[in-house]
């Protein structure tokens, strides 16, 4: 009894050590820190990946369903260490990137119960392409901010293109003549969505000419958005030590903000 008594500081002391360390990896600037972050990330890729091969791999069930924990696990133990390298839990509850991984981590941990909310485990690629560890640890590496608005841009116009393919297979695949598979699914999702429309596969009632107007006014929105950042004018990101303005034009003598005089460094 008094062993365990003795042990109970020793544990409370370790819980902080913990937590520091995983705040030095997750936010820090040391080689180490960026090196942990690119395993994070490449890690994350790896899940993205699965999670957009899934609906192939489904026939495959014992198979599947082992990838399936293992990958359960590699996610738990992701967010139990952000949670950790937090400021606190709570702060890490309001964010809702943090509830999206909570609700993939069921669809991975109950799998049968949850299988038609499956095809939301995509929305991790547009998590992971929004984050400040991401853009931190990779992108940020380039003054260009192009680079980031295209990869968000881009990622967002995937994430929908894929939780909409799974939409419209969760609702309609095997009872509506044409959608046999999740690859109809996808190609009834790209044809709409760029407004091709060849015809071959419809939706049937209201609910399904509603979803049908979804995906092409989404899709339109989006693909201008995408059209937007490809060709708005360059920017430099380089931040006004008076007001804050993070992005100016490349040649810019001062701040189109606040008027402050900059100092960009330019090879010209």
């Amino acid at each position: 009894m008094a062993q365990g008594v003795a042990d109970e500081p020793g544990r409370r002391r370790a819980l902080p050590r913990v937590r520091v360390r995983l705040r030095e990896l997750y936010h820090g600037a040391s080689p180490e820190a960026v090196r942990f972050r690119l395993w994070v990330i490449a890690i994350d890729v790896l899940l993205i990946g699965f999670f957009i091969a899934a609906p192939f791999l489904r026939d495959y069930y014992p198979v599947y369903l082992t990838f399936d924990y293992v990958v359960a696990l590699v996610l738990a133990l992701d967010i139990g260490a952000r949670a950790l390298a937090d400021v606190s839990l709570r702060t890490f509850l309001r964010r809702p990137s943090s509830w999206l991984d909570l609700f993939v981590l069921a669809t991975l941990l109950f799998p049968l119960w949850l299988f038609n909310f499956a095809f939301l485990r995509v929305l991790r690629l547009w998590s992971l392409v929004h984050s400040e560890i991401f853009w931190h640890t990779v992108g940020r590496r380039y003054d260009d901010s192009r680079v980031e608005d295209v990869s968000k841009s881009l990622a967002t116009l995937v994430t929908f293109i894929f939780v909409a393919t799974g939409f419209v297979y969760a609702s309609f695949a095997r009872s509506h003549p044409g959608l046999n598979g999740y690859v109809d699914a996808l190609y009834f999702t790209v044809t709409t969505l760029t407004t091709t429309g060849f015809g071959d596969i419809t939706l049937p009632g209201a609910w399904g000419r509603l979803l049908t107007i979804v995906i092409m006014i989404s899709g339109i929105t989006l693909f201008v958005r995408f059209a937007q950042t490809l060709i708005k004018p360059y920017k430099v990101r380089f931040t006004c030590e008076a007001c804050g303005l993070m992005r100016h034009d490349p040649d810019a003598v001062h701040c189109k903000a606040c008027g402050a005089l900059l100092n960009i460094p330019n090879e010209e």
